[in-house]
């Protein structure tokens, strides 16, 4: 690492520390005051409330924060006439865009990692708590196909992994073949456990010398494997989110099933894609900051550099909502735009940093 890129990184981590510090005080303390009356009086629960908004508000705040922070090391650089002094000593501008860069993608990396553990479902989680059903969280009348089969839960309770009164019917076309009955399931080691079930299986072939039911009774069977409860309860509840390893697990077995997944592939691209689109908004930034302090106006670059920005997500983040209500497909609302975005921008870059 030369002294440069030292330079630059030291001055460019403080103030995204700053901005990202200040952002989510911001926007965690407005949370917090709007929605005290609702959280419950527990010392515990408010502090887990206010750390799981954090992480929630982080998916906001750190692509932002990489950008404001960006916008603020530039406006230092070229006040102090430091810009004009890098480019004079012959270094090249990609010298100062790259650490920047290479830094952004990776925090995004690491930001984008954590959507893969049980943190992506902190929004999930504050709500339960100003719900008070953080301890106590149930689902009523739950019915699902899975496979071949089709599952009534009439009592679900994700955070403990088990049902009550469960109704399995397995279909053979368009012929229900086998039913189970039965009070209590459990899940665990990615199947359902099934404790004194009711087995009534239909005859085969209908004839007067076969056509009789078959009953039995068991204390103890397992079925229904993969049916993990997360995705059970996040399929049940469509504004609820995903993961990304449970959308993934979740987009495969519905696929199988032919559900529409436009809202859960809406949710995985949202997580993993999206959050790059501030890769091409900084080096737009930079291609179009003058290097000279004597004709630069702070104020004019400022604001319009963070209004731009805001347009870009905004953007993003309607077409997000669009996709995920099923109006316009995951793909064409985030992906494509994605990409145009990224081709759009390299181009920009490519003919206004050709002046310098």
């Amino acid at each position: 690492m030369n002294l440069l890129t030292k330079y630059l990184l030291i001055k460019y981590a403080k103030n995204f520390i700053i901005v990202l510090v200040s952002l989510e005080l911001f926007f965690v303390g407005i949370d917090f005051l709007q929605n005290f009356k609702d959280i419950p009086n527990s010392a515990n629960l408010q502090l887990l409330y206010i750390l799981y908004n954090s992480f929630f508000t982080l998916t906001l705040t750190l692509p932002l924060s990489l950008v404001f922070a960006w916008i603020l090391t530039l406006i230092i650089l070229i006040k102090n006439n430091e810009f004009v002094a890098f480019l004079s000593l012959g270094n090249r501008p990609i010298s100062i865009y790259r650490p920047v860069i290479i830094s952004a993608l990776f925090l995004l990396g690491i930001l984008v990692g954590m959507q893969a553990t049980p943190l992506a479902y902190s929004y999930d989680q504050k709500n339960k708590i100003m719900e008070g059903e953080y301890f106590t969280s149930t689902k009523s009348d739950i019915f699902l196909k899975y496979n071949d089969y089709f599952v009534y839960f009439q009592r679900f309770f994700p955070l403990d992994k088990r049902a009550e009164s469960i109704h399995i019917f397995k279909i053979n076309g368009y012929d229900v073949v086998e039913s189970i009955v039965a009070k209590k399931a459990y899940f665990q080691n990615n199947r359902w456990y099934i404790t004194d079930a009711k087995i009534v299986k239909k005859p085969a072939t209908l004839t007067w010398e076969e056509a009789k039911m078959t009953i039995q009774y068991e204390k103890f069977l397992h079925t229904l494997e993969g049916f993990k409860p997360k995705i059970l309860d996040n399929v049940y509840e469509s504004k609820s989110a995903f993961s990304i390893i449970d959308a993934v697990y979740a987009l495969i077995l519905l696929k199988s099933q032919e559900v529409n997944t436009d809202s859960i592939r809406a949710s995985l691209y949202y997580q993993v894609f999206i959050p790059f689109f501030i890769l091409p908004v900084i080096a737009i930034i930079f291609a179009f900051t003058s290097i000279n302090s004597r004709f630069f106006n702070v104020g004019k670059f400022a604001s319009v550099s963070i209004f731009f920005t805001l347009i870009v997500w905004g953007l993003f983040f309607m077409l997000h909502k669009f996709s995920k209500g099923g109006i316009i497909m995951p793909e064409i609302a985030i992906l494509l735009p994605l990409l145009l975005w990224f081709i759009a921008s390299y181009f920009i870059f490519k003919k206004r940093i050709h002046q310098y």
